[in-house]
């Protein structure tokens, strides 16, 4: 059985951009979550669009699109891919655990046709969408916390298909 090494570092240990030149493009998709919780009366001022700064839910979803067209600009060594497709959806659960907190489910789905895939899109885009509710509702709940980011489906390219078990 041969040995993975990291694709993103020489065989003397220096940073690379994995060279995919000769990779055929083929269908890709990226899904990843994150979760938000806050209090049950953060999630209610949220729906009421009583949140000053404007629709959380709007903007986050914007800015998680921002985000994914934007990660080779923030993760170094990562390719600038077309995406063909980017939506995210925001929905509050309940806490099973703590009645009176709130969890804001964010999804991710990112898809190209391209020689490499489309986490590192899916999760910044989770990330950021996740960061901008905390951005926007912290002066109300300072103790949101944003917690659970994780790929949690993949198709295409070598690898092929992975999905994460569910939580």
């Amino acid at each position: 059985m041969s040995e993975k090494r990291f694709t993103h570092f020489t065989e003397d240990g220096r940073p690379v951009m994995v060279n995919v030149t000769e990779k055929l493009p083929t269908k890709r998709t990226a899904i990843a979550e994150s979760t938000v919780k806050m209090r049950a009366t953060t999630r209610d001022t949220i729906v009421q669009q009583g949140i000053k700064k404007g629709d959380v839910l709007a903007v986050a979803q914007l800015a998680g699109i921002m985000a994914a067209k934007k990660t080779f600009e923030l993760i170094p060594l990562c390719h600038q891919v077309p995406l063909h497709h980017i939506s995210l959806t925001l929905a509050f659960q309940t806490d099973q655990v703590e009645i009176e907190k709130a969890l804001l489910h964010i999804e991710a789905r990112v898809e190209t046709s391209y020689q490499t895939g489309v986490e590192m899109e899916a999760l910044t885009a989770c990330s950021i969408a996740a960061l901008t509710v905390y951005d926007m509702c912290k002066a109300i709940d300072r103790g949101m916390e944003v917690s659970t980011t994780r790929l949690v489906y993949k198709n295409g390219g070598k690898s092929g298909l992975f999905q994460a078990t569910p939580t």
